[in-house]
C-alpha cells in the first residue's frame, strides 16, 4: 500500500551551507512525480532527504518535516534504518553486487533484514520481485549467474527488483535512465507507469521528454544564483507545467534556453 509524501519547510544543509531552501510539497499515493531543473539546484539532494539517505554524508542534516501519511521521517524514536526499507532507492548508474548471483541480488536486503515473519520463501520473492520488475522472463534460467553478468537495462531493473524485494511503499529513483541506451530507458519508462499501482515514484530526471511522459506531476527547482541555495519554484500537474507554467523561469527551462 502507497502513501502520499509531504514536505514542510524542508531546508537541507550541508555542515553550514544551505544547499536546498523552504520546500514545500506533496506527492500523491500511487502517482509519479519528476524533479526536474538545471545540475546543481538540488534534485538529488532533496531526493535523497526523504528516505533520509542524505544524512550519511558526514555533516549534513535537514530542518523541517519529511511526512509519510503523517509521521515525520525525522520524528525523534525514528529509525533511519526503516525509513530507507519504506523508501526504497533505485541510483543513476545500475549498481548489482558484483560477486553476488542475480537472485542473491534481488533478496540481499531481506538477508540483512533478517525478518522470520514472511510466509513466502525465498525463492517465491526472487520471481515476484522479478516479475514486478518485468525480468523474471530474461532471467529465470540463469539465476545463480553473477548480476553483472546482465547487459545495463538489466541490470538496473534488477536494482528495481532488488528495491521492491523489501516491499517498500515508496520508490525514489534518481536519473535511472541516464546511462542507458534508449530501447532499455523505454523499458524502465514502462516499467515506472506499471508500478505506480503498487508504489509512489519520484523520479529525478534530466530528460524533459521522459518526465513528460512518465510523471502526472513535476516540480521544477533552481538556483538564485552561484553559492546560493536551491528552491522550489512550482509544483503541478505534469501537463500544466509543460505547457502553462505559471513562472517564465520554468517556461525557459523547459524551452531549453538554460540548464
Amino acid at each position: 500500500m502507497s502513501k502520499q509524501i509531504d514536505l514542510v519547510d524542508l531546508d537541507i544543509y550541508y555542515g553550514d551551507f544551505l544547499a536546498v531552501q523552504g520546500v514545500n510539497l506533496s506527492v500523491k499515493a500511487n502517482s509519479v512525480m519528476s524533479f526536474i531543473g538545471p545540475s546543481g539546484c538540488g534534485k538529488s539532494t532533496v531526493l535523497r532527504s526523504i528516505n533520509r539517505m542524505h544524512e550519511v554524508i558526514p555533516g549534513a542534516h535537514v530542518k523541517g518535516e519529511v511526512n509519510l501519511d503523517g509521521e515525520n521521517l525525522y520524528g525523534p524514536n525514528v529509525d533511519p534504518v526503516l525509513v530507507r526499507r519504506t523508501i526504497g532507492m533505485v541510483f543513476q548508474r545500475p549498481n548489482p553486487f558484483p560477486t553476488m548471483s542475480i537472485a542473491d541480488n534481488v533478496i540481499a536486503g531481506l538477508k540483512l533484514e533478517k525478518d522470520k515473519k514472511r510466509k513466502e520463501s525465498m525463492d517465491e520473492i526472487v520471481e515476484k520481485s522479478l516479475r514486478g520488475a518485468n525480468l523474471w522472463e530474461e532471467v529465470k534460467d540463469r539465476l545463480k549467474r553473477p548480476g553483472a553478468s546482465l547487459s545495463g537495462g538489466q541490470q538496473q531493473r534488477l536494482c528495481i527488483a532488488r528495491a521492491i524485494a523489501v516491499e517498500p511503499q515508496v520508490l525514489l529513483m534518481d536519473e535511472p535512465c541516464s546511462a542507458l541506451d534508449p530501447i532499455s530507458t523505454l523499458a524502465i519508462e514502462d516499467l515506472i507507469r506499471e508500478l505506480k499501482d503498487r508504489y509512489t515514484i519520484i523520479i529525478v530526471t534530466h530528460n524533459m521528454q521522459q518526465a513528460g511522459r512518465v510523471s502526472d506531476d513535476t516540480a521544477f527547482f533552481n538556483l538564485s544564483g552561484i553559492g546560493k541555495p536551491g528552491h522550489l519554484i512550482e509544483v503541478g500537474p505534469t501537463a500544466q507545467i509543460f505547457s502553462h507554467p505559471e513562472h517564465k523561469q520554468t517556461e525557459d527551462y523547459i524551452a531549453g534556453r538554460f540548464g
